[in-house]
C-alpha cells in the first residue's frame, strides 16, 4: 500500500556543526531537514519538529516576516473551557525542500520551501539541532541558488531575474523605493519663497509628492515588495534555471581575479555576466544548446572549463571566457524509455586525493554517469555507476570515503512517473573509485543505519497525490518546449 512507502532524500549536503568540530550529514525529505551523525549515521534531529512544523508562520516578533499581524479575536474563557476537542496538528506551508546547499566555508545551510518560495539560512548546533537564522520570501519562487566570493547569496527565478542578497540579513528593515518616495519631505514652505516663480515651482514639487504617495498607497507596493535587503543585478527574457558564480584573471591585469555571473535559461542560452557591481555588463553569450539548459558547472581546478546540460541528448563542453565549444558528449544512448528523451538533472565535479571527477545525473534515470577531466579539459569516460537495487539518482554528495548517492526510493527505476509495487528504503548507497577506474561499494556503518530508518511517509493514495509528488521530484521535462500541433 502507498502509506508504507517512505519519502527518499530529495537533496544532501555534508556539513559541519557551527563550532566545526563535528561533521554532519543533512538531507531534505519532504518539508522536512534530517540531520545525520557523519560516522554511524545515527539520526541527530529534525526541522521542523512535530507540533511545530510552521516555523515563523505566525510568529509575530520574526522580523523576516513582511506586513502587520493578523487581529487576535477575543474568546469567551467559557467557550475555551467547554471547546474540549484536540488541537489539529499543526502542518507546514511547504510540502518540499527542492533546494539545500552550503555556503562555500561550510559554515551556513540554505534551503529553499518551496511553496511559500522562501530563502532559509541554518546553522547547525553543536548539539547537532537547526538553528534557523532567517526566512526570506521572494516575489517569485527561486529555482537557482549559490554564492558569490564574499558568501553574498545569489538567487535565480523563474522570472528570469536574477538577486543578490546578504547572508545574514541585517535587523533594520529595508526602506522599499514606494516609502521613500512616501517619506519625501519639501524643505520650503510659502513662507521662506518670495518669487512668483518660484512659488509655481513650490506648488508642483508638492503636487508631485502627494501624487508619488497616492500612488504609491493605491498599487500597494509597500507590502508587495520585500522589506529585507535583495539587489536586482541582471534579468533575463526567458526562465531562469541555473547560476554559477566564477572568478578568472583579469585581462588588463593577471595579478587581479575578475568575478562572473553565468546563466542558463529556458531558451538554450548561457549568458556570461559580469560580477557585482556590474553585473549589468555582458560579456558574451555560449551558443551550441538546442533545448533548455538545466545544469552549469565550473569545476574548482578548471575555472576556465564550463560543463552544461539540458534537454539536449548531449553535454557541453566550454571555454567559456571565449565562448568556445571544447568537446560535445552524446548521451543519445540514455533517452527515457518514458519520454523518449534526455534531460540533465545534475552535474557536480569532485577532486579528492587524485580523483578529479565529474558526475552526471539524468532525469528518471538510475545509471550515474562519471568522467575525469584532466588539465586538457576534455571529458574522458569512466564506467558508469549501475546500482543492483535500482533507484533514480536524485542527487550525490562527495566525501572523505567515496560518493554517496541519494536515490528514489518510490518511483520503479528508469520512471519518473510509476511507482514501485513493493517499497523500497534504499536511500543511499556509497561508492568509491579504485586505482583502476572502477567503482566499488563501501561497505560503512553509515549508510546501513540511514537506510534502515524510516523517513516522512509518502501521500499517494490517489492518483493525484501521486502526481503531485511525481512533479515535485521530477520537473525537468516542463521546460521543453512543445512544436506547434502538439499535444498541451
Amino acid at each position: 500500500m502507498a502509506e508504507n512507502f517512505q519519502q527518499p532524500f530529495q537533496c544532501i549536503q555534508s556539513f559541519k556543526t557551527k563550532s566545526g568540530s563535528k561533521n554532519v550529514f543533512v538531507a531534505s525529505v519532504g518539508s522536512k531537514l534530517f540531520c545525520y551523525d557523519s560516522e554511524s549515521g545515527q539520526r541527530l534531529s529534525v526541522w521542523p519538529q512535530d507540533g511545530a512544523d510552521a516555523p515563523n508562520a505566525n510568529d509575530e516578533s520574526n522580523p523576516e516576516v513582511e506586513g502587520p499581524p493578523g487581529k487576535k479575536r477575543k474568546v469567551d474563557p467559557s467557550s475555551e473551557q467547554k471547546n474540549t476537542t484536540p488541537a489539529l496538528k499543526q502542518t507546514t506551508a511547504w510540502t518540499n525542500i527542492p533546494i539545500l546547499t552550503a555556503t562555500p566555508d561550510g559554515e551556513y545551510l540554505v534551503a529553499l520551501t518551496a511553496e511559500d518560495k522562501s530563502i532559509r539560512v541554518f546553522q547547525i548546533e553543536e548539539n547537532s539541532s537547526f538553528l534557523e537564522l532567517s526566512a526570506r520570501s521572494m516575489p517569485k519562487r527561486p529555482c537557482a541558488i549559490t554564492f558569490t566570493d564574499k558568501n553574498d547569496i545569489l538567487i535565480g527565478d523563474k522570472f528570469g531575474d536574477v538577486y543578490s542578497m546578504p547572508l545574514i540579513p541585517s535587523a533594520e528593515p529595508r526602506t522599499v523605493k514606494a516609502q521613500r518616495e512616501h517619506r519625501k519631505v519639501i524643505a520650503a514652505t510659502n513662507l521662506t519663497v518670495h518669487t512668483e516663480r518660484n512659488l509655481r515651482s513650490l506648488q508642483m514639487q508638492q503636487e508631485q509628492l502627494a501624487k508619488r504617495a497616492k500612488n504609491a498607497q493605491s498599487s500597494n507596493q509597500d507590502s508587495e515588495a520585500p522589506a529585507f535587503d535583495h539587489n536586482l543585478l541582471l534579468g533575463h527574457v526567458s526562465l531562469l534555471t541555473d547560476v554559477v558564480f566564477a572568478k578568472l584573471p583579469s585581462p588588463e591585469d593577471s595579478s587581479e581575479q575578475r568575478s562572473y555571473i553565468l546563466t542558463g535559461d529556458r531558451d538554450e542560452h548561457i549568458r556570461v555576466s559580469r560580477g557585482p557591481p556590474q553585473a549589468n555588463i555582458t560579456e558574451n553569450y555560449c551558443f551550441g544548446h538546442t533545448a533548455f539548459i538545466s545544469k552549469l558547472c565550473i569545476p574548482t581546478w578548471a575555472p576556465e572549463v564550463l560543463i552544461s546540460g539540458g534537454g539536449d541528448p548531449f553535454l557541453l563542453i566550454w571555454n567559456w571566457a571565449s565562448g568556445q565549444i571544447l568537446q560535445k558528449i552524446s548521451l543519445s544512448e540514455y533517452q527515457s524509455a518514458e519520454t523518449k528523451e534526455v534531460a540533465v538533472r545534475g552535474i557536480w565535479a569532485s577532486s579528492s586525493n587524485s580523483h578529479r571527477v565529474i558526475f552526471v545525473a539524468l532525469e528518471g534515470n538510475p545509471t550515474l554517469l562519471t568522467y575525469t577531466l584532466p588539465p586538457s579539459g576534455t571529458l574522458t569516460p569512466l564506467a558508469p555507476i549501475e546500482s543492483p537495487l535500482g533507484g533514480n539518482i536524485l542527487d550525490i554528495e562527495s566525501n572523505g570515503n567515496g560518493v554517496i548517492i541519494s536515490r528514489d526510493t518510490i518511483r520503479q527505476p528508469g520512471s519518473s512517473q510509476e511507482w514501485r509495487t513493493t517499497a523500497s528504503k534504499f536511500y543511499l548507497d556509497l561508492l568509491r573509485l579504485t586505482d583502476q577506474g572502477v567503482w566499488e561499494g563501501v561497505d560503512a556503518w553509515f549508510v546501513g543505519n540511514v537506510n534502515s530508518q524510516d523517513t516522512v511517509p509518502a501521500s499517494g493514495v490517489s492518483e493525484k497525490e501521486k502526481k503531485a509528488s511525481n512533479n515535485a521530484v521530477y520537473g525537468l521535462e516542463n521546460l521543453r518546449k512543445k512544436l506547434y500541433g502538439d499535444e498541451e
